[in-house]
């Protein structure tokens, strides 16, 4: 019997596969773009989840969990309400970090960058086609800010829904995409005996450098 926050006896094995340097790809775009597909393919769950650590201006971190939109050469997108938390950390301080994290293959990436904004246009095309219920929930939510019961957040979907029968919520003002330009990207790949395999791709000088890291 274990004590109280011990978790020890939950320790596994990763078998699930193998990463060499002579498989690696110039680009780490395309080695994310394979296993993001795998881990969708085979229905893992929210495979496009990550975790999005920014900072204030004071260095002072912060974490959650988001969903990844695309990604593609100009880097990773995800929308939120540019009034949040991590809307006014990414104001002070335009860096970021993400985490991917695949348990059936014992696979994980982690992304670093910096972060701006994405074009007013472009975050409008995403948001019509969000399905109606969330559309008036980023509408009537002024995320992350304190609000006395749930029952106020509800009246303000109702009033929203009433001016908007026909479901067609704008996008409100405040709310859009972001898009982290990825300076490193990682890839852990899980081994027997904790021997995992580690890679990092470090973009220098427009080419992005391959190093292994001990696990």
């Amino acid at each position: 019997m274990t004590e109280q926050g011990d978790h020890r006896e939950q320790r596994r094995e990763y078998e699930a596969g193998t990463l060499s340097r002579a498989g690696l790809p110039a680009d780490p775009l395309i080695l994310f773009g394979h296993w993001l597909d795998e881990a969708i393919s085979t229905g893992a769950e929210d495979a496009t989840a990550m975790a999005l650590a920014t900072a204030d201006a004071s260095g002072a971190p912060s974490v959650r969990i988001v969903l990844l939109k695309e990604h593609g050469p100009a880097g990773f997108v995800w929308f939120t309400d540019y009034g949040s938390q991590k809307g006014h950390e990414l104001a002070e301080n335009p860096r970021a970090s993400l985490a991917f994290y695949w348990r059936s293959f014992s696979r994980q990436v982690r992304v670093s960058g910096t972060v701006s904004q994405i074009e007013e246009s472009a975050s409008r095309d995403y948001f019509n086609t969000r399905p109606a219920d969330s559309r008036f929930s980023a509408a009537a939510s002024d995320q992350s800010q304190p609000i006395p019961d749930r029952r106020t957040l509800e009246d303000r979907v109702s009033v929203l829904r009433a001016k908007h029968p026909d479901g067609q919520m704008p996008m409100p003002d405040g709310w859009g995409g972001y898009c982290l330009k990825p300076r490193s990207i990682e890839f852990w790949q899980g081994r027997e005996g904790r021997l995992h395999d580690r890679f990092r791709y470090l973009l220098e000088g427009g080419d992005w450098q391959i190093t292994r890291l001990q696990p």
